[in-house]
């Protein structure tokens, strides 16, 4: 079974190793990460992943700039660089994984392998994301609702005569 908390340690060690080797190709980078846990990464996420936020390097960041406006750029970390990019990618261009698991998994990440205040810069930029992008206008909604009580449903109880 594929593991997914792996295959994210895979796309980050790979677009980590990516930034100092442009002149590599980025496939190839994660394919070693791949053959090294065979049956236990889902490959064609990593390997979307990598292409995706290779060909989305630009936009990227420009949104990660835009969250993080008093860093700029080549004052972040490489690591939190990388992190950044590839959850602002699976949160923006990805279907399917809910916002939260992966701003979570990001900060695991950040965790595992960023410097002491690498959590909370991408806490907070990840956040901010979630927090204002349009695209999760419908799931906050919901979540307020549900925080608020509105969409919990009363349980009648039943009254024998």
């Amino acid at each position: 079974m594929a593991n997914r908390h792996l295959s994210r340690i895979i796309i980050v060690q790979t677009l980590y190793e990516w930034d100092f080797r442009k002149e590599n190709d980025v496939e190839q980078i994660a394919q070693r990460g791949i053959d090294t846990f065979a049956n236990e990464v889902d490959e064609p996420f990593v390997i979307g992943t990598v292409r995706g936020v290779a060909s989305h390097i630009d936009q990227l960041d420009v949104t990660i700039s835009q969250y993080a406006p008093e860093w700029p750029l080549e004052q972040i970390a490489v690591i939190d660089k990388t992190l950044l990019r590839t959850s602002v990618y699976e949160l923006l261009y990805l279907e399917g994984t809910p916002p939260k698991v992966i701003i979570n998994e990001a900060v695991e990440l950040a965790k595992m392998f960023g410097g002491e205040s690498s959590a909370k810069f991408v806490n907070g930029v990840l956040g901010s994301i979630y927090r204002t992008d349009p695209k999760f206008e419908a799931e906050r909604a919901e979540q307020a609702e549900v925080d608020s009580g509105d969409a919990i449903t009363p349980i009648e109880e039943s009254h024998e005569d």
